[in-house]
């Protein structure tokens, strides 16, 4: 039917428009119902209507794509647990300055922070309360007699806490981060205060971590090493909390972190390898049909062991549209397919738009299938394994190009070797999942030899040897990149016109490529010439580090040792971020001039018996002074606290402030006090 011809790609493109729009301007979830109806009512009388005439083909197109974006509006706010009127939120025992009784369920197990073991929990009842919702729960390190595991009741009296916003510039936002996974609150708690009941009625992720530990439990009894174990969960079983720190900062500096986290990928060597062994059942009687069925469901069995995460949902739900068109032989375009499961995923699951393994997949997939078959037509090599790399190369090649611009967005580094990474790691990657899948049957079966045990092992240390190595090139590791969103959104615009343009030269689509250069050219030279100088009080615990900025230079000054200095996210942060080129550093002063106005800085070896009035006072260090005397001695406009403070010293100073009807900015409490002026 005409009135229908839109293809899935334009309705997707729709929803995740709508699902950004209710994202970042919030629409009531009344209003967005409501528009939605009412749209929908309008597109079945354009529907009728056109079906009499023929030639509203237009109105029906511009009321199915609205309808679609008020769509992606309200799928976004019905999966939103704060509007469920049974959420925690909404409960009239809901109080975040008191201890609460809180019955929870462990739903996930998360990578442990140097003081505390972490989970995500459902919250079941709340002071005896039915209610429903997720909270993160931080657990002291060494008072659990034994880890948590998926699906464990917890009894505990914890007092809810919000999530601490970033306390300096630039940081990762970690409260946003959890909000995209409907986590707004978070509880303390110590294991020897925790009641902890098994779960006699497990559900389906609590029996996935179950299979799991089992097949961790038999594998350690054959002796594979910490490193070799953390790859095989990894890349096998979906789980990352394993590794260590050295080895995921090697597989990210030698550029292929992305095969540590099961995707597209890993998934589609599966599909290759279901397919191999099914193939026999095609010679059946409806064995078409049983191939196709048995395949899906193993592809989901898969999933729920790897954990059901963003990117082995996405991976899953593409390569099941993609078995079920191969098998049953019908062709369908792989933008449709990759459109289609984005589109079902986006209905069910709407916040996995803002997650980046999501984003990366797709953009990767995304640039194979475009760009690929242009880059291989380049050269056509006469032997079969030149050939075979020169695939392999290629296809490393589009998808670097495809997510380059937001892995510079988000992780402001560049693998320069990354091409010779894939070159060896793909190949070496089938290897692990195949021969690894065979591995854990054999070992759930008590029958591993030994050879094979060897066999695998040496496969995964040479692969962390080889890893090792490129990431210790570090003249070929780009980092510290400064690029914000808008260079992302220009370079994405030139990578899709410039291959428009190699795809077909013709003036329009040159000059329409040279224009949007000269543009992006052009931006780039306001940006920096709007560019100001400030002075930012930085939060640190239990340090001192001032940061002055003078356009792309910046002078700290600080009491942080060299290692420390070095390894400090904080300042990087801040050099990415106001595209710092050069810094230079020095001790802590005790005045400062700051855009006309004096800082005297106190510590508590210095006096505040001054001969002039500051505009600020910043204590630091803890120093032993009677607020109130130096309040009227000095009369200072402001009090300022950094990190290197007692908590109990920032209180008493805060409540003075108080009384004293003047402004008192605690770094630990507002974060970092930025001020700017002008050139």
């Amino acid at each position: 039917m005409k009135l229908l011809n839109f293809t899935i790609i334009k309705l997707t493109l729709f929803l995740a428009l709508g699902i950004l729009f209710g994202y970042f301007f919030k629409v009531d979830l009344k209003i967005s119902g409501i528009t939605l109806l009412l749209s929908l009512i309008l597109l079945a009388i354009a529907y009728f209507v056109g079906k009499k005439q023929f030639n509203t083909n237009l109105i029906f197109g511009i009321f199915s794509f609205l309808t679609i974006f008020v769509a992606g509006i309200f799928v976004l706010n019905v999966h939103n647990q704060k509007h469920w009127p049974n959420h925690y939120t909404q409960s009239e025992n809901f109080n975040l300055d008191q201890a609460n009784e809180l019955q929870l369920k462990v739903t996930e197990v998360l990578k442990s922070s140097v003081y505390q073991d972490k989970y995500f929990v459902d919250v079941l009842r709340l002071d005896n309360k039915k209610v429903r919702g997720k909270l993160l729960l931080n657990i002291d390190k060494d008072t659990l007699t034994n880890p948590l595991k998926v699906d464990d009741i917890l009894f505990s009296k914890s007092q809810l806490e919000t999530i601490v916003k970033p306390l300096n510039p630039h940081q990762f936002n970690y409260t946003k981060y959890l909000e995209k996974k409907y986590v707004y609150h978070q509880i303390y708690a110590s294991g020897n205060k925790l009641l902890i009941k098994d779960n006699t009625t497990p559900s389906i992720l609590g029996l996935a971590s179950t299979i799991r530990e089992t097949i961790n439990f038999k594998l350690r009894r054959y002796n594979f090493e910490d490193d070799q174990l953390a790859i095989i969960n990894a890349i096998l079983l979906g789980q990352k909390r394993d590794l260590s720190k050295d080895l995921y900062q090697q597989y990210a500096g030698a550029g292929v972190i992305h095969i540590l986290a099961v995707s597209g990928l890993h998934v589609g060597i599966i599909l290759l390898i279901l397919q191999f062994l099914l193939k026999p059942m095609e010679h059946l009687r409806n064995g078409n049909t049983y191939k196709i069925l048995i395949i899906v469901v193993l592809l989901w069995c898969f999933a729920i062991i790897a954990g059901l995460s963003p990117s082995v949902v996405r991976a899953v739900t593409m390569f099941s549209i993609v078995a079920i068109g191969l098998n049953i032989k019908r062709h369908t375009g792989v933008f449709n397919t990759l459109a289609s499961s984005m589109f079902i995923l986006l209905l069910f699951k709407p916040t996995f738009l803002f997650d980046v393994g999501f984003q990366l997949s797709y953009l990767a997939v995304f640039a194979i299938v475009w760009i690929q078959p242009m880059l291989y037509k380049l050269w056509s090599p006469k032997y079969k394994v030149v050939d075979y790399f020169w695939q392999i190369f290629t296809v490393t090649m589009a998808a670097q190009i495809g997510v380059a611009p937001l892995s510079l967005f988000y992780f402001h580094q560049f693998p320069g070797l990354f091409f010779l990474s894939n070159l060896v790691i793909i190949p070496v990657l089938g290897l692990i999942l195949g021969l690894g899948i065979l591995v854990i049957f054999l070992a759930l079966a008590n029958a591993l030899p030994e050879f094979i045990i060897k066999l695998y092992g040496g496969i995964i240390n040479s692969l962390n040897t080889f890893v090792g190595w490129v990431a210790q090139q570090e003249a070929f590791l780009f980092k510290s990149i400064s690029f914000g969103i808008v260079a992302m959104l220009f370079s994405y615009l030139l990578i899709v016109l410039g291959i428009r343009t190699i795809q077909k030269r013709t003036f329009k689509r040159l000059a329409t490529f040279l224009l949007i250069v000269l543009i992006a050219q052009g931006f780039a030279i306001y940006t920096k010439s709007k560019i100001s100088n400030s002075f930012t009080i930085l939060h640190k615990s239990r340090q001192t580090l001032l940061a002055f900025k003078n356009n792309n230079a910046l002078h700290l000054f600080h009491n942080l040792d060299s290692l420390n200095l070095k390894k400090d996210n904080t300042i990087n942060n801040l050099v990415i971020g106001e595209y710092i080129k050069n810094i230079s550093q020095d001790s802590v002063s005790s005045v400062y001039k700051v855009n006309n106005e004096l800082l005297l800085v106190i510590d508590n070896t210095s006096s505040y018996k001054v001969s002039f009035k500051p505009d600020m006072v910043l204590l630091r260090n803890s120093p032993k002074v009677n607020l109130n005397r130096l309040i009227k001695h000095l009369q200072p406009k402001r009090i300022i606290a950094d990190g290197s403070n007692y908590k109990s010293y920032i209180a008493r100073w805060e409540e003075t402030c108080k009384n004293e009807k003047l402004p008192f900015h605690a770094t630990a409490k507002k974060g970092a006090l930025t001020i700017d002026y002008a050139k």
